[in-house]
């Protein structure tokens, strides 16, 4: 059962694809820095023209990558991660990935904001302890995360979780919704990752976050494209349960959607726009299919880029009328040691393991987050 606490599944990249690959998605990454430099010098202008004038946030997501712990659990398909494993994870590995994390996260938004993330949604994390090992490195530590968790029914025993600054969110509620997958077959029910839900108050404002790990594309784009519109329809029905009964409700959903911002689970099932000038009283805002459009992208994979970590919100946030808490500006974030700087996988991310042998990267996954500002 899952309580608050106070203190081979994403689609992977193929080990044949050539060295010109690579050099394709490392130039790639090199012209998506200068854009990010330009971009980051605009943004500092624009808010910071009118000195004193706006408060500013940053809301993010981050998927770990197979964040497990060393010990053995009985209800986790957690054999790779052991020390007697095909991997061989010891302790050292463990806490050299959980640094590694720390690093990470501990950089995301800090040219904006000197705490960092408010909130940050994670995925492919075995338990809670390694959520509380992770809030606890140095690196991390003054921020005082707290952790929403709940154990998910997934296959491979991995969950999705919320770390939160106390300082900008406090929780009011928190629950894990199931994502029901029925096969056709006799198989039964395929068990994938909860939906997280939790409502807060952030800086006094009404917040509900929606953290999310859909389906994965095992079988096929095609094939597997009705399980994560079902988990759409999640995300969906509690959208329609909160605006209706506050047209301007502010809503957040986040995650690893394993879709990209064109995909109907996206554009038809969860209905999030490419536009906030012309959204209807039932669309969702998505600012990362601009990014997506223009090549930005969070994992690589047969020479392109997908952009399957998003943060979605609701006309509340983007709604001037609302006022307070409004959002301002998507970020994937990109620093040349997130990548692969040799090899037949030059230009990905650096991740943990490529097959078996051990990187010592960080994720396959990029991290993205979002700008919130509100006058004061």
């Amino acid at each position: 059962m899952g309580r608050i606490f106070n203190s081979p599944d994403v689609t992977k990249p193929c080990k044949s694809c050539s060295f010109a690959l690579s050099n394709t998605l490392l130039m790639s990454g090199i012209m998506k820095n200068v854009v990010a430099l330009f971009t980051a010098l605009f943004l500092t202008v624009t808010l910071f023209a009118q000195k004193g004038e706006f408060k500013i946030a940053a809301i993010g997501f981050y998927n770990l990558e197979n964040l497990f712990d060393t010990i053995d659990s009985p209800t986790t398909n957690d054999a790779d991660f052991l020390p007697g494993g095909r991997l061989h994870w010891n302790a050292e590995k463990y806490w050299s990935k959980q640094a590694n994390m720390a690093k990470v996260i501990s950089q995301l938004a800090t040219e904006k904001t000197s705490d960092g993330l408010a909130l940050l949604g994670v995925s492919e994390i075995e338990n809670r302890l390694v959520l509380e090992d992770l809030v606890a490195q140095p690196l991390l530590k003054s921020r005082n995360y707290q952790i929403v968790h709940f154990e998910s029914p997934d296959e491979r025993g991995i969950d999705v979780g919320l770390l939160y600054q106390p300082k900008y969110f406090t929780v009011t509620s928190a629950q894990s919704i199931p994502v029901m997958i029925m096969e056709n077959d006799t198989s039964g029910r395929d068990f994938t990752r909860d939906v997280l839900y939790v409502s807060g108050k952030f800086d006094g404002e009404p917040l509900h976050v929606l953290v999310n790990h859909w389906p994965s594309r095992s079988g096929g784009e095609s094939a597997s494209a009705w399980r994560r519109a079902e988990a759409a329809k999640v995300c969906r029905h509690v959208v329609d349960s909160l605006t209706a009964a506050d047209p301007n409700a502010k809503i957040i959903i986040m995650g690893d959607l394993n879709d990209d911002p064109n995909n109907k689970s996206l554009t038809q099932v969860l209905r999030a726009v490419r536009s906030a000038d012309r959204m209807k009283v039932d669309e969702l805002y998505n600012p990362m299919y601009d990014l997506f459009q223009n090549g930005d992208g969070t994992l690589a994979y047969r020479d392109a880029w997908n952009l399957f970590d998003q943060i979605i919100v609701s006309k509340g946030l983007v709604s001037k009328k609302t006022g307070g808490w409004q959002f301002f500006k998507p970020v994937v974030f990109r620093q040349p040691w997130l990548f692969q700087e040799e090899g037949a996988f030059r230009g990905y991310p650096l991740r943990t393991f490529v097959g078996d042998i051990f990187l010592n990267g960080y994720s396959d996954h990029l991290p993205v987050y979002t700008l919130f500002v509100k006058k004061k």
